[in-house]
């Protein structure tokens, strides 16, 4: 008898955090092992819900203990090449004082380097999905709702925040 559980479809998935200083500019984290920037976060490890990973990655790779507040999005995205269907989850990592930002401690190795820059350089800056879901990232901000995506494009907005 075969286990059920194990002959189902496995998907990866990711969170990471919006995070902005006192300007409302965005954070943006360079890893070494890629050419695109990214938002703070990474994958959500086995038995690890998405906040719960979301604060370990703010943690690992800023070296910080950041508020990992409301959910803004989940973008679903089918297979890419060799990289199978995932869902990201972005949350609200809210924003940064100066002496906050002044103790980011990046792991050797992993990032080289961060950066709050203004919606228009992070677009151009971040990977194209990531840069496609920021919008409405910044929009669940400010109405507030959660953003449903699919590859990016806004399929349905839940809620008012609460």
């Amino acid at each position: 008898m075969t286990n059920y559980y194990a002959t189902l479809p496995k998907k990866r998935m990711a969170a990471a955090a919006l995070i902005r200083d006192e300007s409302g500019n965005i954070l943006i984290v360079k890893p070494t092992y890629r050419p695109d920037w990214l938002l703070p976060g990474g994958i959500i490890e086995e038995n690890e819900s998405p906040r719960q990973a979301c604060h370990r990655e703010l943690h690992e790779e800023l070296g910080v203990d950041g508020s990992v507040q409301r959910l803004l999005c989940i973008d679903y995205s089918g297979p890419d090449g060799e990289k199978t269907e995932n869902l990201q989850f972005i949350f609200d990592g809210g924003i940064f004082h100066p002496t906050q930002i002044v103790s980011f401690q990046l792991p050797v190795g992993e990032l080289s380097e961060f950066r709050f820059v203004t919606l228009p350089d992070a677009l151009a800056l971040l990977h194209p999905k990531i840069a496609k879901r920021l919008p409405h990232c910044l929009t669940a901000l400010t109405i507030p709702f959660t953003a449903y995506l699919e590859e990016g494009d806004l399929i349905e907005e839940f809620g008012t925040g609460k």
